[in-house]
């Protein structure tokens, strides 16, 4: 068997316009030098401008998925974008419990197109306390951290809160900061690294899961945590600079920026 290439597998929704979700996913792994499998967990429907809504999967179709390529392949690390519903945190927490040894990033999302969804609450629970103990790596944005740490009322609590329910390390992006936007890395002894980054406008869909896909591939090749951050903040950073707008709303990050240089 060839295992030169490393192999991921993203557990998330299909976006029919490939801003994000599945295919962005699939265009992170393969530029970075990894075979990337796949889980719909929930199938969405808008454009470059707007998700106008979202249907997640079915929980046992998402465990068939998930066991038919871990039984198969050597997966060398997982990334968990949206889920959808209770029921799909909970499928995924059924397969997560039987491969513990297989790195996990996770970028939480609970909303998708309605940030005010009344399912929210019960989603982010689930997550933090079904998902998180499993994950490597969580990836929050100032939102998300706020929404799953409910106990905390400053950044830094809320990354220490979010740490106590399991995972090992966390990412908080997004951070306001003079011009520049930051992102702080957390461990169990608290903020280890500040990286600071020149804001892009506009901003594009479907980066956050840009970011988390890329750390999920670098640690797929055997980085550092830190060094995966690290590398994987300049790819998105790069993907984002040479965004396309290939439809009317927002542009989508270029994946594959390199090819044409």
């Amino acid at each position: 068997m060839d295992t030169r290439q490393p192999i991921v597998l993203t557990v998330t929704h299909h976006d029919p316009s490939g801003s994000a979700g599945i295919t962005a996913d699939t265009e992170t792994a393969v530029s970075l030098g990894c075979h990337c499998t796949s889980v719909v967990s929930a199938i969405s429907v808008g454009d470059t401008g707007e998700l106008m809504g979202v249907a997640p999967v079915d929980d046992s179709l998402l465990v068939e998925q998930a066991r038919a390529v871990l039984e198969d392949m050597p997966v060398a690390a997982i990334k968990v974008g949206y889920l959808g519903s209770v029921e799909n945190v909970r499928a995924l927490h059924s397969v997560l419990r039987d491969y513990p040894n297989i790195p996990v990033i996770i970028d939480p999302d609970a909303t998708l197109a309605d940030k005010q969804s009344m399912l929210a609450p019960p989603l982010w629970e689930a997550m933090s306390s079904l998902l998180l103990p499993y994950a490597t790596m969580a990836c929050p944005n100032r939102r998300e951290a706020r929404a799953m740490a409910v106990e905390a009322d400053v950044l830094d609590a809320q990354a220490q809160e979010l740490l106590e329910s399991g995972c090992r390390y966390l990412l908080l992006t997004g951070v306001p900061c003079e011009q520049q936007l930051e992102n702080r890395l957390y461990d169990e002894r608290g903020l280890i690294r500040q990286f600071h980054w020149q804001r892009l406008q506009p901003a594009a869909y479907g980066v956050c899961g840009t970011l988390a896909t890329a750390i999920a591939c670098h640690i797929a090749h055997g980085l550092t945590v830190i060094e995966a951050v690290a590398r994987s903040q300049q790819f998105t950073w790069s993907a984002i600079a040479d965004s396309r707008r290939l439809g009317m709303g927002r542009p989508i990050p270029n994946r594959l920026f390199w090819a044409r240089r």
